[in-house]
């Protein structure tokens, strides 16, 4: 084993990781606010740095031999780095918005930039694991950090609460990904990727077949997909709002991305022995997270039940089961990390005259009236969350309905697509409310200019102007794809 190598490979997990040390010793001596926010910059500082380290990978399609680390227990591949450049958006985001959001409440700690960093690192993992051991420290690494996160507000009963549901059921859902875990390895003798693909060529047994399934629900669970996602209403509602938007994005994009490695790469080749599984848990997504979503009054848990509903919408790209399945899914991941950054971000600058969070749908009525440019961005998201042309969500939609399609797939494309229809009630019920509604004018408190910009670039890109992109990003979605594939 060539360490030098190695150690190249996972440079931005090991600077992640000595960031977050170094910050937290930071964290000690920190006495005040600012000192809060100078950590805070660095955290960021770090995850640029991390992306301009992981770029490179993903624009020069990297994969192969040369990109394993560890005696192939991490494959720092185009994929992986697809993933990363996604997290550290979205983890970055989560940063930059929380200092106006803590400080108001006078609850603001240094610790919050460290532990963001913390889960990420535990994501960097996730996303280029090629063993089930691998796999699992990667995963535990952000669980523990997104535990505490949930729970940051000590003070809040809501975020208390939020933090023990989520501590429950995420250590029973790890305990069943253990255990499928370890009937994989029991009837394949192997936690390898691909040692686990060459013991399936032959046929799956039916140890191996539980063993399957009991991985695919552990990582259902941490994708929120139906039946696993009981927790994620309380939580996202009960979490401080910058952590809901760290839950509802960067966690989500390195659960999925790990989801497919799994998938396309250990049980690539038993097709039959998983799709089935993800077929339904589509499905059951679609139509729990749009019928959910309809009674609910708080948009929080409104955008947690939309959640459910997109990773339907991606699921139907891994039941596809193909390479153009696989590079829709990353297309429409894209496009959901911003469409989510920006749909929590909206949410950040609704507030009252006092600066207080407004998170009511009622409270939001006649917004038009007041604040223009704000409710026209966040129609704007939501018509993008409904999938409705010209902005850039529909794309999302449309080319994993496509590869659904052109895998003979059409009942499964079929459905999805009627059930879109019943999502797009509650997401209009929003905009109706804030263009038709008699207004309240109880959101008249102003934001900061970094929830402004993040706003505007998360609309800029879901605008039609977003289209411009879809040759790079369908292009950097094929390589990754391949590179996922080759290491299959």
């Amino acid at each position: 084993m060539d360490w030098s190598h190695s150690l190249r490979l996972v440079a931005p997990e090991e600077l992640l990781s000595v960031a977050s040390l170094v910050l937290l010793l930071g964290a000690a001596w920190a006495r005040c606010a600012r000192d809060a926010r100078a950590i805070t910059w660095l955290a960021v500082a770090t995850l640029a740095a991390c992306a301009v380290m992981v770029a490179p990978t993903a624009f020069t399609a990297a994969r192969g031999p040369e990109v394993l680390a560890f005696g192939g227990l991490f494959a720092a591949d185009a994929f992986a780095a697809y993933a990363k450049l996604l997290i550290y958006a979205a983890a970055g985001a989560s940063l930059l918005v929380a200092p106006a959001f803590f400080e108001k409440l006078r609850a603001y700690r240094p610790e919050y930039p460290v532990l963001v960093l913390l889960a990420v690192a535990g994501m960097g993992i996730m996303v280029s694991a090629t063993n089930l051991l691998t796999l699992y420290i990667g995963l535990e690494l952000n669980s523990l950090a997104a535990y505490v996160l949930a729970a940051f507000l000590k003070d809040d009963d809501r975020s208390a609460e939020a933090g023990l549901k989520y501590f429950v059921l995420g250590a029973l859902a790890s305990g069943i990904l253990l255990f499928g875990m370890s009937l994989t390895y029991g009837f394949t003798g192997t936690t390898s990727f691909t040692g686990i693909a060459a013991a399936l060529q032959g046929g799956v047994s039916t140890g191996a077949l539980f063993g399957v399934t009991f991985v695919m629900a552990g990582l259902a669970f941490k994708i929120s997909a139906v039946p696993f996602h009981m927790w994620t209403p309380d939580v996202y509602e009960g979490a401080p709002t910058p952590v809901t938007l760290f839950f509802a994005s960067a966690p989500k994009v390195a659960a999925l991305a790990l989801t497919m490695r799994v998938t396309l790469d250990a049980f690539g080749s038993q097709v039959a022995a998983w799709q089935q599984i993800v077929i339904v848990a589509a499905l059951a997504s679609i139509v729990v997270g749009a019928l959910g979503a309809i009674g609910q009054t708080n948009i929080k848990r409104l955008l947690a039940y939309s959640s459910i509903n997109n990773v339907g919408f991606l699921l139907i790209g891994l039941a596809a089961a193909t390479p153009a399945g696989a590079a829709g899914m990353l297309v429409y991941l894209a496009i959901y990390v911003a469409m989510t950054v920006g749909g929590f971000v909206a949410v950040l600058m609704l507030k009252d005259a006092a600066g207080n969070q407004v998170e009511q749908i009622a409270d939001i009525a006649g917004l038009s009236s007041h604040r223009k440019v704000l409710s026209a961005c966040l129609a704007m998201i939501m018509f993008s969350l409904a999938g409705i042309p010209p902005l850039f969500g529909f794309w999302g939609k449309f080319v994993v309905f496509q590869a659904a399609v052109d895998a003979g797939l059409l009942p499964l494309a079929v459905i999805g697509i009627a059930a879109s229809v019943i999502g797009a009630f509650y997401y209009l019920k929003v905009v109706k409310v804030m263009y038709f509604d008699e207004p309240v004018m109880k959101v008249t408190g102003q934001s900061n200019w970094i929830h402004q910009a993040l706003l505007a670039a998360s609309a800029l890109f879901i605008s039609p102007a977003g289209y411009l992109l879809t040759k790079c990003l369908g292009g950097l979605a094929a390589a990754a794809v391949a590179a996922l594939l080759h290491a299959a």
